[in-house]
């Protein structure tokens, strides 16, 4: 029986810098950048612009990811700040996550350098299309709720804390697809597909689509695709994805920013009348079987086959909770930790409605109080702890601690 979780398809090496508000009063004042200036879509060609990108998602609460001109930029904005150097990309982080939970997968890699070497999981098998090393740092930003930086003429807040994604990355933009990985699919219980946002080149993302589904037809007939959306550097090329893929994917996943992306509009994420419209809308742009929003307070499937997933999406928020709580250091007895806490009542509410009047399938988000959250890499967390619902990876995790949390899970649904 196919056991494989095969996770793609690029990493990426991060800079996670320490937040630092007076560093960023500092370049503000430095760049004399003003409360006017303040955008999300400004060309980040120079630092300056970065720093107006920062701010402009601070102001909102906002998160997304951008693309900069060059690597350079992301270097020299990251000397101002202490920085961790980690490893991203939805597949790696998500395959940090089952790690953790004794799951041990295959990862996709379009690049490789010795910080990937020394930080990629042992029990991560991998397949690659590099020919030789590079690095291409991504920028990550996570800002806390209530960060207050100072303009050249008005201080601004953040309403809530979020992370934010820069880079100029050539091996992810060009996304090469391994020869062998459909070899490494023909044993395959699931396949995560992620990282095309950021390509820019509509043909050159056609041929690796060509790739990608010729490597595809070695799936197994009952192999679980599960695609994870992401903020597109070119969003027109987004639909270039579904127009090939929509069909053998089983789950769709998006986070709340990508939703609002999408709709073109704000989304009250605990007005149940705004989020079932919202559900209604999105699901008409993208009719996947299984269609998944994730939020801060609740995660939602709606389509023919959501139901099949509770499982799925109560396995996802609680990983994700317990990253948000614990970071990297997060293990599988801390899950059972996690399920002994609240959940958010509004993302019930939420929920409640939604599965009333739309027969959807969802779960409220875990109440986490830290003084220290971890933002990044939680929706990378949420798709990791959703494939260890996968029943091949369910048999191999080496705790018990996933499943008495989903036997838990299920009694108190039924409740």
């Amino acid at each position: 029986m196919a056991e494989d979780l095969v996770l793609g398809l690029g990493g990426t090496v991060d800079y996670e810098i320490r937040w630092d508000a007076d560093v960023l009063s500092a370049l503000a004042q430095e760049h004399r950048i003003r409360l006017d200036e303040l955008t999300t879509t400004t060309p980040i060609i120079d630092e300056r612009a970065l720093v107006v990108t920062v701010l402009a998602f601070l102001t909102t609460g906002g998160g997304g990811e951008r693309f900069v001109l060059s690597s350079e930029i992301v270097e020299r904005f990251a000397a101002h700040f202490d920085k961790t150097i980690t490893l991203g990309g939805t597949g790696v982080r998500a395959g940090i996550a089952l790690d953790r939970i004794g799951v041990p997968t295959v990862q996709h890699l379009v690049s490789i350098d010795d910080n990937v070497r020394r930080l990629l999981p042992a029990s991560m098998r991998v397949v690659s299309s590099a020919t030789h090393d590079t690095l291409d740092p991504h920028l990550i930003v996570q800002y806390p709720r209530g960060a207050t930086v100072r303009l050249v003429d008005a201080v601004v807040s953040a309403p809530a804390s979020n992370r934010l994604i820069f880079a100029n990355d050539a091996p992810n933009r060009e996304m090469a697809i391994a020869d062998d990985l459909g070899d490494a699919l023909a044993n395959a219980a699931a396949f995560l597909v992620s990282g095309f946002n950021t390509m820019q080149d509509a043909a050159l993302l056609e041929r690796r689509l060509d790739d990608l589904t010729a490597a595809m037809r070695r799936l197994p007939a009952d192999a679980l695709v599960y695609y994870e959306d992401a903020g597109f550097y070119q969003r027109e090329l987004s639909h270039l994805v579904r127009n090939r893929l929509l069909e053998r994917i089983d789950v769709y996943g998006m986070n709340e920013d990508e939703l609002q992306e999408y709709l073109g509009r704000r989304v009250d994420l605990l007005s149940p009348e705004d989020v079932i419209t919202a559900l209604a809308e999105v699901h008409a742009l993208i009719p996947a079987r299984a269609l998944v929003v994730h939020t801060t307070y609740w995660a939602i499937a709606v389509g023919t086959g959501a139901d099949r997933h509770r499982a799925g999406l109560e396995s996802a928020v609680r990983t994700a909770a317990t990253r948000y709580r614990l970071g990297d250091a997060c293990t599988a007895a801390d899950l059972d930790d996690t399920a002994r806490l609240p959940r958010h009542p509004g993302g019930a509410a939420v929920v409640s409605a939604a599965e009333e009047r739309r027969g959807v399938t969802g779960v409220p988000a875990f109440v986490v109080d830290t003084a220290a959250p971890t933002t990044i890499g939680l929706g990378d967390t949420f798709v990791g702890g959703f494939l260890a619902a996968v029943p091949a990876a369910t048999r191999v995790a080496t705790a018990a601690a996933l499943e008495r949390a989903l036997d838990s899970a299920a009694l108190a649904s039924r409740r």
